[in-house]
């Protein structure tokens, strides 16, 4: 459906306004990169603080409402449980989607969504934001030049000293997980997407809940989580994440990769959420290459809202990322 937006923003619905669909609402409006046409929430009061960012915007009642309208692309940042079956629909009615993670519970969710998009070769994109920091484009920039050398050794680690706040990340039917899902899920894309589509094997897992491990996930969800895996049959991966981890701050956010010519690392500063710090290391010395500062939250919905304007509403097989990272996961989980 290769239909590229001449001299006009693309028009676009959201579904979902809660805190993070309100902040990616806000950081289109404010880049005026896109033209809001519709909103959508069943929280009244979300919708209507929504409005005061998309001036104009109609609110509506039902995602079917939302795709009855004239937009080229629907933002979904609704419960997880909702996503694949949202994604599909809108896809099926010819509009292009960005999701929030996960795009789906499990790879057979994930799977569908990814081949509904290619059918109708329409665009699809998800909200993996971390892609988008300047620490992670400098560390990236690092590993694509070779100057690493062989590459044998990744930690990821993404710790949160809270916890969610709202009663569904807790029901493994609806959130298909904890912690992995919630914040790993982050860890794997940058995986996938840094070693591009790496041959992934020999994944272990161990996962707890409440200081005990647990080995059926279909009655609870994971609090804390580690997971070893073999990329390309020749780097070792290291995973860890958590919710209410005692860890002295409030968040633990590690990107670190180690070659024969050395190491680069993304770290988070001082326990923060969103300020970033990447190193080049050389033996025992290091250099600073990235530095605190960007604001990068909206990033991947502007990214987005970008390729739709200047490429046009068709599929883009990086797309397929998303189905790797969710047959990882299925591994960690130790789904059949």
């Amino acid at each position: 459906m290769d239909e590229t937006i001449v001299d006009e923003k693309p028009r676009l619905g959201f579904i979902g306004v809660g805190w993070i669909g309100r902040n990616r609402l806000q950081a289109v409006a404010e880049q005026q990169i896109g033209d809001i046409r519709i909103v959508s929430d069943p929280n009244a009061g979300y919708a209507e603080e929504a409005l005061q960012y998309a001036k104009g915007a109609k609110v509506v009642d039902s995602l079917s409402e939302l795709i009855e309208n004239d937009v080229d692309g629907v933002i979904i940042a609704t419960p997880s449980a909702l996503h694949a079956s949202q994604s599909i629909d809108a896809l099926a009615a010819g509009k292009a989607v960005f999701c929030q993670k996960p795009l789906g519970r499990d790879a057979a969710e994930v799977k569908a969504v990814v081949e509904k998009a290619q059918e109708k070769d329409v665009l699809l994109s998800v909200d993996f934001s971390y892609r988008f920091t300047n620490g992670i484009v400098a560390l990236k920039s690092v590993l694509d030049s070779g100057e690493l050398g062989d590459i044998y050794g990744v930690n990821l680690v993404f710790h949160n000293a809270y916890g969610p706040d709202k009663p569904w990340y807790f029901d493994p039917k609806l959130a298909g997980g904890g912690c992995v899902m919630d914040l790993g899920v982050h860890l794997v894309d940058l995986l996938v997407w840094l070693f591009n589509n790496p041959e992934v094997s020999d994944v272990n897992s161990q996962l707890f809940a409440k200081g005990k491990k647990i080995e059926d996930i279909v009655e609870q969800v994971e609090d804390y989580a580690v997971a070893q895996l073999l990329l390309n049959n020749s780097i070792a991966v290291q995973i860890a994440c958590s919710w209410n981890l005692p860890a002295g701050v409030d968040a633990v956010i590690e990107v670190s990769i180690y070659g024969t010519n050395g190491g680069v690392s993304f770290k988070n500063v001082n326990g923060s959420f969103y300020d970033f710090s990447t190193e080049r290391f050389h033996g025992t010395s290091r250099e600073v290459i990235s530095s605190p500062g960007d604001s990068w939250g909206g990033k991947a919905a502007m990214d987005w809202v970008a390729q739709l304007a200047e490429k046009g509403n068709k599929f883009n097989p990086e797309a397929f990322q998303y189905l790797k990272a969710a047959e990882i996961l299925d591994k960690i989980y130790k789904r059949k």
